[in-house]
């Protein structure tokens, strides 16, 4: 579900979903990314971020389906 700001009556129902599992070792350096994620998509976008870990992680995908 995709929201509008803070108004839920803007709400919407996203065309598609993702999933994505982090083994708990991997924990403390996925908060880092998340606490770094402003500069960091300061140098590379988000889509183009996932794009790329999608490709590295040889996952099929249409981006027709992957934006909306």
């Amino acid at each position: 579900m995709k929201t509008k700001g803070r108004d839920l009556a803007g709400f919407h129902w996203q065309t598609g979903y993702g999933a994505f599992t982090v083994s708990k070792s991997s924990v403390p350096a996925v908060k880092r990314y998340i606490e770094n994620q402003k500069e960091h998509h300061r140098k590379q976008t988000y889509k183009d971020e996932f794009i790329e870990f999608l490709e590295k992680h040889e996952i099929e995908y249409d981006e027709r389906y992957v934006w909306d």
